[in-house]
């Protein structure tokens, strides 16, 4: 009997080693992981550049406190301001962590600019922002919030692409709206281009602040650093982490400089959070990620990848209802059920997770190419032969 709490349900599978898209079973199979990690393992397994950054960091210093400048975490902060939005980096462990930052931000600049009132923010149903007590009642899922009790209190949720409620929900005591520029737990919704540029007029007009949670589909996925890029949109305050690490445990909170004023010595912190050896593999991640060519790459790739899933949807109407997603970000909505498809895919040597809306999530490493993206389609196919 496992030591280990159940709050996974996990299949029967351990991994012993892994290459690139590849994870090899401890009893030698094969499988092609169009899972990484959750979106997390970007440039895939054992990227050589990661693994010398590890090397050669473990063996001169792991951690310290934030008591303490450290070069490494400035250098990724740095890399992140030059590359995006942002003024100003705040480092933690997590996904969570860092949308959890982003909400005090929100809070704490109304209550450092006089307006102490101005403390609720505005979400949307199918959202995910994390596990921790208000990130769960943020998204205010009720599976995820049951047993949870009480309620924590400021966030008022509504309808996924409901403008006339967005407006309703506005009142003297908004902060912020928050949502994810592409819900990847929700089911792999897109906030289309024609409702984010709306969205941050919206903003400007109310003197409110845009989150936009780019915990999965930033840092590369959607084939731009971040997939507001794409609406030529300039947030307020954008969480990240998965992609930015590669694989080890790094989020992040990026702020501009309006919004910074309340964030002083003590009203925020980590005792892990921008670690020298979490920050040498950021670094390197963002080596690898900001080369020239390499998001044209990710562009040219997940195309490729809509256009072969479109093709299996023609071919497979009764089985595939639609194609969702931008990048290597991608959605397939079923019309059979999404858990029975993941076990079949599973025994044919494929990863992929599940999503809501009966969705299934592909999310190959961004290194990924066409060759894989082949021996995908062909898995998908006969997955699909065999409903």
């Amino acid at each position: 009997m496992s030591s280990i709490l159940g709050i996974y349900k996990r299949r029967d599978v351990s991994f012993s080693e892994g290459k690139g898209v590849y994870l090899t079973s401890i009893t030698g199979e094969k499988y092609l992981d169009f899972v990484s990690g959750i979106a997390v393992n970007s440039l895939g397994h054992c990227h050589p550049h990661l693994v010398d950054a590890i090397k050669k960091q473990s063996e001169k210093l792991w951690h310290v406190s934030n008591a303490f400048v450290i070069p490494e975490q400035e250098k990724l902060a740095k890399k992140l301001t030059e590359n995006t939005f942002a003024d100003f980096v705040m480092f933690m462990n997590s996904g969570a962590e860092a949308t959890e930052a982003s909400i005090k931000v929100a809070r704490k600049y109304f209550f450092e600019t006089g307006q102490p009132e101005r403390n609720r923010i505005i979400t949307f149903e199918g959202a995910f922002h994390g596990r921790t007590l208000a990130a769960l009642f943020a998204a205010n899922n009720k599976e995820h919030t049951l047993g949870f009790g009480p309620k924590v209190d400021g966030f008022d949720q509504v309808p996924f692409g409901d403008h006339d409620a967005l407006k309703k929900a506005i009142t003297k005591n908004t902060a912020a709206i928050m949502l994810e520029t592409i819900q990847g737990e929700g089911g792999i919704r897109v906030v289309p281009d024609y409702c984010l540029r709306p969205l941050r007029k919206l903003c400007d007009d109310n003197d409110i602040l845009l989150i936009l949670d780019e915990v999965q589909c930033g840092v590369g996925r959607t084939g731009k650093f971040f997939a507001f890029e794409w609406a030529n949109v300039v947030p307020d305050i954008v969480p990240i982490a998965k992609g930015i690490g590669g694989g080890f445990p790094i989020g992040a909170c990026l702020v501009n400089k309006k919004v910074a004023v309340g964030m002083k010595p003590g009203t925020h912190g980590s005792t892990f959070g921008g670690n020298p050896l979490a920050m040498s593999i950021g670094n390197a991640v963002l080596e690898i990620i900001l080369k020239k060519g390499f998001l044209e790459h990710v562009q040219e790739i997940g195309s490729y990848f809509e256009t072969q899933l479109k093709e299996v949807q023609k071919k497979y109407s009764n089985v595939v209802e639609q194609v969702r997603g931008v990048g290597l970000l991608r959605g397939v909505k079923l019309k059979v059920d999404n858990n029975k498809f993941l076990d079949h895919l599973f025994q044919n040597k494929m990863l992929a997770v599940k999503a809501g809306d009966n969705v299934i999530r592909l999310l190959p490493p961004l290194i990924v190419e066409k060759k894989d993206i082949d021996e995908a389609i062909r898995i998908i196919t006969k997955t699909c032969s065999e409903f």
